[in-house]
């Protein structure tokens, strides 16, 4: 008898062995993407049945990663935008009759010290393109694989690996909605945190990490927030891939968020592309493998990091700036560019770049009487015209300087 039961036994423990494989990440990274950007979503808009299915699979997700409610219901932080097609419209703990609800996600690596490292990644999108989208065809679902799929899956492998590991400071898990409206809920979070802000080391932020090419480079941008962070991201580069780092806290994603509360940031990207914004950004044009050597340069800053001092923060130079356009030259620019001017990487139909004449590629070096040596004082230029104002554009062209008249 006792021998049929050691049989048993064994048989069972092989057959668990055999259940429980080992941890695949970029399987699971392509899985998690596969899932988010799947058209039953329909696009994750904030306030659709998407996004809270997306919220709900993110939360499944921290379950099995053993990390702890840190919303303000469970693992959910849930706000409200009463007049969501208003431009300026903000969220607020006030619902109204025709408002729409949003819902962050937040779980926690429960660490034995006091300090908090914060991890985030906005898991919202277009829905059916009605707001933001580039494309110019019928109604279609823009899955936002790369935005921001691609980040989620990534901070989801972190919490899978980072919650085995002995650390100290506590590692909390962000996911954010609301971004594309104007960064909603990492707004509405700063301002109504779960956790106690001032004890934050610093905040990761991967928005479209998707699409990493070794001759591109990867852009970082917050490296003027600490000075640590330029020796760091150097420790962590193990293959050397080309980092395009920029120093500005504030940005078109969620870190600006927390770095306007005084936290260090850094904002994760791997560069623009012809889907963005349109329903061709699917699954099966990532590359999960730079998904992966990303996620891995955060989990070895975070593991380097781990049993130091808290980082010091620094404002940059931009940080007081607070840029209000009311034109728009109708152009994509490409954030992956280290040159001098801001590079164009696309131009939408029927705006006043290509009435003129301005194509993808072009150099915007100067904007009016404004010298363009970057996307900052781009930014600044744009803003000093209204609608109906006439001006310049000089562009360098394949090295050839060419001006433009432009009409707003």
């Amino acid at each position: 008898m006792k021998k049929y039961l050691v049989i048993i036994l064994l048989s069972a423990v092989l057959f668990n062995c055999q259940q429980e494989a080992p941890y695949d990440p970029i399987s699971q990274i392509r899985e998690d993407i596969r899932i988010l950007a799947s058209d039953s979503l329909a696009g994750r808009e904030v306030g659709t049945e998407g996004e809270k299915m997306a919220a709900d699979y993110i939360v499944g997700e921290f379950n099995k990663a053993n990390l702890k409610p840190a919303g303000t219901e469970g693992f959910y932080q849930s706000f409200f935008v009463n007049d969501p097609d208003n431009p300026h419209a903000q969220p607020s703990s006030e619902s109204g009759q025709n408002g729409i609800t949003g819902y962050n996600v937040i779980g926690m690596i429960d660490n034995p010290g006091d300090e908090l490292v914060v991890i985030g990644a906005h898991y919202d999108h277009l829905g059916m393109g009605d707001f933001g989208s580039l494309y110019r065809g019928e109604r279609a679902i823009h899955n936002g694989a790369d935005d921001n799929a691609s980040g989620v899956a990534a901070m989801l492998h972190l919490a899978r690996v980072l919650s085995k590991k002995n650390l100290q400071r506590d590692i909390v898990f962000f996911g954010i909605t609301g971004e594309e409206k104007g960064l909603w809920g990492s707004s509405y979070y700063a301002k109504n945190p779960t956790i106690d802000l001032t004890k934050v080391n610093f905040m990761i932020n991967m928005d479209m990490v998707g699409r990493l090419e070794r001759e591109k480079g990867l852009a970082v941008n917050g490296t003027g927030t600490s000075p640590i962070w330029n020796w760091l991201l150097d420790e962590v580069n193990g293959d050397s891939i080309k980092l395009i780092k920029s120093e500005s806290g504030i940005g078109p994603s969620d870190q600006t968020s927390f770095y306007l509360q005084d936290i260090p940031v850094l904002h994760f990207f791997s560069g623009q592309h012809e889907d963005y914004h349109k329903p061709g950004d699917d699954t099966e044009k990532l590359n999960f493998e730079g998904i992966l050597y990303i996620a891995t340069m955060i989990e070895d800053m975070i593991t380097l990091m781990d049993d130091d001092e808290k980082i010091a923060f620094t404002k940059t130079k931009d940080s007081s700036s607070n840029v209000i356009f009311s034109v728009t030259l109708g152009v994509v620019p490409d954030y992956m560019f280290d040159g001098s001017g801001m590079r164009i990487d696309g131009v939408s139909e029927d705006k006043p770049a290509i009435k003129a004449g301005i194509q993808k590629g072009d150099v915007v070096i100067q904007l009016g009487d404004s010298t363009v040596s970057d996307m900052m004082s781009y930014m600044r230029a744009l803003s000093s015209f209204e609608k109906g104002d006439k001006t310049k554009v000089i562009i360098d062209r394949n090295g050839e300087s060419l001006e433009f008249n432009i009409e707003f």
